[in-house]
């Protein structure tokens, strides 16, 4: 037998041994015993968060009923309210919870730093989940929500929709193939963040808008002061439409978000994570620091990342970098001109720029040419965003995983695809709400989700630190650094203490 046939049996069976219910659709007792017997069934969501991201979300599942909203900036919720104009309104999703009592199923589209607080609530009171990328903010809390799923026994799955994205998966079995040898390197890569990083001071606060309640959004953070921002931020920073922390720049503070790395990283690194079964790493180091060190924000731009993984089953160890430098990745004595695509050649994939979202840009956000397979979908330059390193060649993919191809372009122009070795997606939302009435498990559920998430934001602590930091899972500790494991757990307000599952 061909190591390569052997590749593909192993991890056919490896990967959906457990994933699909051998009873069939429906078939899985924990969530038949919530009354889910027919997917026909409209189950009712209570959605935290009502604007921006969340109309997204929740414009996916307009086959369910939206039933109760629960926002702290109602000015920013006003577009979702008036949609779903006969949903419940709350500030408060402890209050949401408690009092709408017909909710089966929440989805929480909010800032990072307040997901675990609203996703472990609504597991406890046995609703299934939904909870925008990045799951987590710190590594710590990543863990606490995989072993929440577990124990609640709900449906949950992570809005990193590449996941869903047909040319992911293509992605994955062109590699289980063995078409490009042994992975040793992976280099994802992205230009800087749209949002301000790299301040040095915090405009004077200024007094709360009536729509929003502040204390509320900081939650388990430590208390600061609003400010919308002043005259010299907004001259400096373009964007100020999105305001100072919110209702998007959050996501550059070390107290909120995650940066690149949780914003872009987790959906651009989301095909390796399949197709290598990364799991936890052994190392990861910031190996060039960003621009503009900030004692409350990420760096402006510049930061280069290694994650180092271990050798898994049958797959050599794997060096995997992400960086906002805005350089691209070329195989050496390869031109950009020589990696793209030729355009009408090679496979063309389902799905790609086709805009009916099963992994073209409606799917995920991406902003495609238009057309199926060849260009669409593909960002500038190589038309790759990430690039697998192989013993026998290179793999590219691009976007959230719109987009896949073997570099060179004259190589993809002559390939065949491999058979299909995993289920396809109908939709990322929409594979939620099937295991949510008793389908099988979504494709990024937090089983999934949770161990991805958590060496993901690994990266964004080695931001924060100096020198190569040994990651130990089963302690949940780096083994040689006091100070990048101050930053593993978040420290929380009192009053929003939350423990480990037990």
């Amino acid at each position: 037998m061909s190591r390569g046939i052997s590749r593909r049996r192993f991890f056919f069976g490896t990967l959906l041994a457990g994933v699909i219910p051998r009873g069939g659709f429906g078939s899985v007792p924990s969530l038949k015993a919530l009354g889910y017997q027919s997917p026909n069934e409209r189950m009712n969501i209570g959605a935290v968060g009502a604007g921006g991201r969340a109309l997204g979300v929740l414009g996916a599942l307009d086959s369910e009923n939206i039933v109760a909203f629960a926002d702290v900036d109602w000015a920013r919720g006003a577009e979702g309210f008036k949609r779903w104009d006969k949903a419940a309104r709350y500030k408060d999703y402890r209050q949401m919870l408690d009092k709408e009592q017909s909710i089966d199923a929440v989805t929480v589209v909010i800032p990072d730093h307040m997901h675990t607080h609203v996703a472990l609530a609504a597991m406890q009171r046995g609703k299934h989940v939904y909870v925008e990328k990045p799951l987590t903010r710190t590594p710590w809390e990543a863990r606490l929500l995989t072993e929440a799923a577990a124990r609640y026994k709900v449906a949950t799955q992570m809005g990193n929709q590449g996941y869903s994205h047909e040319a992911t998966r293509v992605a994955a079995e062109i590699i289980w193939s063995g078409e490009i040898g042994d992975v040793t390197e992976v280099h994802s890569f992205r230009g800087r963040a749209s949002w301000p990083q790299g301040m040095k001071t915090l405009p004077a606060p200024e007094p709360v808008p009536d729509t929003l309640d502040w204390d509320l959004w900081l939650g388990p953070a430590a208390f600061r002061p609003y400010t919308s921002g002043d005259e010299a931020y907004r001259t400096e920073y373009a964007r100020q439409q999105f305001g100072f922390y919110l209702p998007f720049n959050w996501r550059g503070f070390y107290d909120f978000g995650t940066s690149l790395i949780g914003d872009w990283g987790i959906h651009q690194l989301g095909p390796a994570n399949l197709a290598l079964r990364l799991g936890s790493p052994a190392s990861v180091e910031c190996l060039r620091k960003g621009e503009g060190e900030s004692p409350y924000t990420f760096p402006r731009g510049g930061t280069v990342v290694r994650w180092d993984f271990f050798a898994r089953e049958n797959m050599p160890p794997v060096a995997v970098y992400w960086s906002d430098t805005g350089d691209m990745y070329a195989p050496p004595g390869m031109s950009v001109e020589e990696m793209r695509q030729i355009s009408g050649t090679g496979p063309q994939i389902e799905g790609v720029g086709d805009g009916r979202g099963r992994g073209g840009p409606s799917a995920g956000g991406g902003r495609g040419r238009g057309g199926r397979g060849g260009q669409g979908g593909l960002p500038q330059g190589s038309g790759y965003n990430t690039v697998f390193v192989g013993s026998k060649g290179y793999l590219g993919t691009s976007g959230r995983g719109e987009g896949v191809g073997l570099i060179p372009g004259t190589r993809w122009a002559e390939y065949q695809l491999p058979p299909r070795m995993l289920t396809r997606s109908p939709g990322h939302q929409r594979d939620w709400v099937r295991a949510c009435k008793g389908g099988e498990p979504a494709c990024s559920h937090f089983g999934i989700a949770g161990p991805y998430t958590e060496w993901m934001v690994l990266g964004a602590i080695a931001a924060r630190v100096e020198g190569k930091l040994l990651w130990d899972p089963k302690r949940m500790e780096f083994t040689n650094s006091r100070d990048a494991n101050r930053y593993i757990k978040p420290h929380f307000r009192k009053g929003w203490e939350i423990r480990a599952i037990t």
